[in-house]
């Protein structure tokens, strides 16, 4: 076996064991994947009080308390709002649904004239809203009961800032360390790789945090002075799952349009509603995502989407933060062997001439 054959090999090897240590540590993972990814998001703030003359402990410091403080003060105001939106909303959950019925009635009554099987019609829109309303409560009992099960979010609140602290404190030497077990041969085009993916991740990572921040900003304020019963929390949670491309607007606006139609009488109100979300993506995505995110990121949408879903359906809670990261990875990578591909007789093909093979002249010739 030749020395480069060992090479792979190994790395092979370590990346088999890696993903098994992942997917058999799945369950104790999530605060320490999650305070690498704050720390990774922070690094660039305790560089910048480095730079102003603090040291890393104490830039460490500062950063991370700042951060907690900052969570604890958006917890404290918007958990109970939050809270109070949700009691609400299940306790008027069969109102909601008579709403519906209520509406959508006549359109029975209509289809009835028409086919003559009112009977039939009512029940399976009965059966549907009863299997839509029992879906999203399995769903959301699912939820709880999975990845933010009550030990999994105390240990995300008590033990992600201690992770963070020290993550964030020995930033440098740990990359440092990295790069120092490097194959010698290889080592810049893995710096550049690793380059590329630090350039991916954090444009998108940052950028997106940054749209989904003012998404559910806007959302939930102006669904609120909308008047919609539940603006708050809808509009926070387009704002949060904004950062899967299209999910957010696509779920705020079917739940805020349903709420509108149930809850107004006037259709100018529910238009307000439908335009508060039309003007939303019209600012995402002429505005905030091309220069928060750009084009330089270069992840597409679908390959975003399929990495939260394998990433959710693989590892858990973990999986989802690991997704994007490892889409980073993969997507550098894989743009790297496409141009070594490119570059490499395999696509380009070997022409007989290259080989030294010339045809045999003739002896008229």
């Amino acid at each position: 076996m030749t020395r480069v054959s060992r090479q792979r090999w190994f790395w092979l090897a370590v990346l088999a064991l890696g993903v098994l240590a992942l997917y058999a540590l799945r369950e104790v993972l999530a605060p320490f994947v999650a305070g690498a990814a704050v720390a990774y998001l922070l690094d660039p703030v305790c560089d910048r009080l480095q730079r102003m003359g603090l040291s890393r402990t104490w830039a460490t410091t500062v950063v991370t308390l700042a951060f907690v403080v900052l969570v604890v003060l958006l917890l404290l105001l918007l958990v109970p709002t939050l809270y109070h939106q949700l009691v609400s909303f299940i306790e008027s959950l069969p109102a909601i649904i008579e709403a519906i019925r209520s509406r959508v009635q006549p359109l029975i009554e209509d289809l009835r004239d028409a086919a003559g099987q009112t009977g039939q019609i009512r029940q399976a829109a009965g059966d549907f809203v009863g299997r839509a309303v029992n879906w999203a409560l399995q769903a959301l009992g699912g939820l709880i009961s999975g990845g933010l099960a009550l030990v999994n979010i105390l240990s995300l609140i008590f033990i992600t800032p201690v992770v963070t602290f020290y993550l964030l404190r020995d930033w440098d030497r740990v990359v440092a360390h990295i790069d120092s077990l490097l194959p010698r041969e290889h080592a810049e085009t893995i710096r550049e790789q690793a380059r590329l993916v630090n350039e991916t991740l954090a444009g998108f990572v940052r950028g997106q945090a940054t749209v989904c921040l003012l998404l559910g900003t806007f959302y939930a304020v102006a669904l609120s002075l909308a008047g919609l019963n539940f603006g708050l929390a809808i509009g926070l949670i387009a704002g949060i799952l904004s950062f899967i491309p299209f999910v957010g607007t696509i779920f705020g606006f079917l739940a805020s349009t349903g709420l509108a139609f149930t809850q107004f009488e006037e259709w100018h109100r529910i238009a307000i509603v439908v335009g508060i979300f039309f003007f939303g993506q019209f600012v995402e995505g002429n505005f905030l995502t091309p220069k928060l995110v750009g084009d330089r990121v270069r992840l597409h949408p679908v390959w975003v989407i399929f990495a939260l879903l394998a990433g959710g359906a693989l590892f858990g809670f973990v999986g989802v933060l690991l997704a994007v990261p490892v889409a980073a990875v993969i997507g550098v990578l894989a743009r790297f062997a496409i141009s070594r591909y490119t570059a490499s007789p395999l696509y380009a093909g070997t022409t007989l001439s290259e080989i030294g093979f010339r045809p045999r002249r003739e002896s008229g010739d």
